[in-house]
């Protein structure tokens, strides 16, 4: 007789399940009471549950392959290696595993990917007392979200959509026609999930049908399935901002090999950026040499221009996320940030210029051309973060119309790119300011 396993709370067994073993997990699900077992399975990512399923005995996969709305099981089953999927895939009934089947062949990352193709449905002529019974009946077998019921015709064109609040203040004798709302807010089939998450945001809905190219309605996407769309994307976005690739899984889950790889690829891009910047001094070598103090402020005025540049360029990559700002307003965030980076760079170059004459006065650390120096450096610091400003702001447009991720523009990237162009800027402005003295 197999040994009666102690039983474990389910907060207590998530708290360990990052650190558990693949069998652990398993031992520790078995030892959950089953009361809160369906609860507590539901609560794991995708990964974890197609990992759980299949580290189960077949015989016991079949209950909860089948607690798995058909949108939660395709993510499931987008999680499996694709040698494992079909072992997933029979144990569905029949009826799940074709609408499992047919959402496989949408985009994992567009709106028909993400849909449940279970909703309320009722018909237009149908009464108010007939269409509340129909939809009892529908979350009794096999409808589990209903925040709204969606008017179809025989052809199954979305006609309307009707809150259940309408329906219990409604008269039950009125036909659902008469108290649906017409004014609809649709999602297309391959809509983008980072579209269809700034629609949910606009217009606050529980739920958004998603319709094909003929009003034929197909499913529905509710608003928990795109927080969870928004965290990953939010995600990926901070990652590559970050300058590295995103890691598409969590931090403890990724092999150590592959995280290294995610991340090498862009360091030795922008250390052979940075390597532009050692060509750059090389180039001014003569300058250094007959103005070794000029060296001094070399860390101020790249750094200066590189961190005005990650400013634009996050600002500016947010609110292309967002839908703040589009493609076609760039002309208005090259005004915006002209001015932006002028002002900033006013603002640093006032403070480096005091900055210099109080330390000659107190300490007579610039000697007897303090004064041009100081003036050198708060030109170069406008002339530094105004190009900073500039480039960092526009690189994300730049990208966005290659067709490639503006995230990519990321900061450590502008910071690199702004270094090279800082230094070249910065000796311009010392030879123009300091020819006939220093140089």
């Amino acid at each position: 007789m197999e040994p009666q396993r102690e039983q474990i709370s389910a907060d207590e067994l998530r708290d360990a399940w990052p650190v558990l073993s693949v069998q652990d997990r398993v031992d520790g699900f078995k030892s959950v009471p089953h009361t809160i077992a369906d609860d507590f399975f539901l609560s794991l990512n995708a990964k974890e549950q197609s990992d759980l399923i299949l580290s189960l005995q077949p015989g016991e996969r079949r209950t909860w392959v089948r607690l798995l709305a058909p949108d939660d099981a395709v993510d499931v089953i987008q999680e499996t290696a694709v040698e494992q999927r079909d072992e997933l895939l029979k144990e569905m009934d029949d009826a799940t595993r074709r609408e499992v089947l047919a959402l496989l062949a949408y985009a994992e990352d567009d709106a028909g990917g993400l849909m449940n193709p279970r909703f309320a449905r009722v018909r237009p002529d149908m009464t108010v007392d007939e269409a509340i019974s129909y939809l009892r009946r529908q979350t009794r077998e096999k409808v589990e979200t209903v925040y709204y019921a969606y008017v179809l015709d025989n052809e199954q064109r979305l006609l309307g959509v009707v809150s259940l609040r309408q329906l219990f203040q409604a008269a039950g004798n009125r036909r659902i026609r008469e108290v649906m709302s017409t004014d609809l807010v649709t999602a297309p089939e391959n809509m983008d999930q980072e579209a269809l998450s700034r629609l949910f945001s606009e217009h606050g809905l529980m739920a958004i049908p998603v319709v094909d190219p003929q009003g034929k309605m197909k499913g529905i996407v509710t608003v928990d399935d795109i927080v969870d769309v928004v965290q990953e994307e939010a995600t990926e976005d901070i990652q590559k901002v970050g300058g590295m690739e995103a890691l598409e899984a969590p931090y403890f889950e990724i092999s150590f090999p592959r995280m290294v790889k995610k991340r090498a690829g862009w360091l030795t891009v922008l250390f052979l950026g940075e390597m532009l910047t050692a060509s750059a001094m090389a180039y001014f070598e003569h300058e250094i040499a007959r103005a070794v103090v000029l060296t001094l402020f070399i860390p101020l005025i790249i750094s200066s221009g590189g961190n005005s540049g990650s400013q634009a360029s996050t600002l500016v990559i947010r609110a292309l996320a967002l839908g703040e700002v589009r493609l076609k307003d760039w002309w208005r965030v090259v005004r915006r940030e002209f001015a932006s980076g002028l002002a900033l760079g006013c603002i640093l170059g006032v403070i480096g210029l005091v900055r210099i004459l109080i330390w000659e006065r107190v300490f007579h650390t610039y000697g007897e051309h303090a004064v041009k120096i100081g003036v050198t450096v708060a030109l170069s610091l406008v002339g530094v973060v105004l190009w900073g400003t500039l480039s960092g702001s526009m690189l994300p447009f730049l990208l966005r119309k290659l067709g490639a991720d503006p995230a990519s523009a990321s900061a450590p990237f502008v910071a690199t790119l702004v270094d090279v162009s800082g230094l070249v800027i910065y000796f311009t402005v010392a030879s123009a300011v300091l020819t006939g003295t220093l140089l």
